[in-house]
């Protein structure tokens, strides 16, 4: 089960690159970081969890702040 969550989020973060629109690139691919970070949390990978604690907010913020014209400052 666990290589399972890491081959899942590997297809998922892959399929991110066929998607046209940003919105649905920036979903899938918090999607896949988010999975990531789970599997990170159960190996025990620290590095693999930040990362994409990282890439995870960065695309969420994409998604809901650039939708609605907002930033942060």
């Amino acid at each position: 089960m666990l290589d399972g969550i890491g081959w899942i989020a590997t297809a998922i973060f892959s399929a991110s690159y066929f998607f046209r629109r940003q919105a649905a690139l920036r979903s899938i691919q918090a999607a896949a970081a988010c999975l990531w970070v789970v599997y990170g949390l159960m190996i025990g990978a620290t590095p693999v969890v930040a990362a994409n604690v990282i890439v995870a907010a960065a695309a969420l913020y994409s998604l809901i702040f650039r939708r609605t014209g907002q930033t942060l400052s």
